[in-house]
């Protein structure tokens, strides 16, 4: 199958199929005589694959550690578990720190209660003011990889 092909049957971006290939989750398919890209059943399962990695927002690299255990299940899979304690770990902490920023907006948006102008709005009063050395931060999402976590 030819990548249009390919992205219909996996409702995959052909620009992210490209994307998956420069970074060697996905072989090089073979070409045609016109040189177009031919695909194959195991290119839609890995890219499949790939997309339920990405789902659950896995970063390339440990998407290719999963891989490198899938292409060779003769591993013992304690790495495979190892590392989505490790990716779970990462989500509870970002749960947290988000849970910490909905606090401080609802502490913010108490504030103000819309009935004065501007110039007497509690919430401009206090975003003039110095960040506290406790306020929460927020996972950078490019952080956990680009763009790439949501794009395929």
């Amino acid at each position: 199958m030819k990548i249009g092909e390919l992205a219909a049957a996996t409702s995959c971006p052909v620009e992210t199929i490209r994307y998956y290939e420069r970074e060697g989750l996905l072989p090089e398919p073979a070409r045609s005589s016109a040189n177009y890209r031919l695909y194959a059943r195991a290119h839609a399962q890995r890219l499949r694959f790939i997309r339920h990695c990405r789902a659950l927002d896995m970063t390339l690299d440990e998407i290719r550690t999963l891989l490198d255990h899938h292409d060779r299940p003769r591993q013992p899979c304690n790495a495979v578990n190892e590392l989505i304690d490790d990716h779970l770990a990462h989500v509870e902490a970002r749960l947290a720190q988000l849970q910490a920023l909905r606090e401080a907006l609802v502490t913010l948006r108490s504030r103000c209660n819309g009935e004065s102008d501007a110039s007497h709005c509690g919430i401009l009063q206090e975003l003039s003011q110095p960040l506290p050395d406790r306020t929460p931060t927020v996972p950078d999402a490019r952080s956990h990889v680009p763009g790439a976590h949501r794009s395929g």
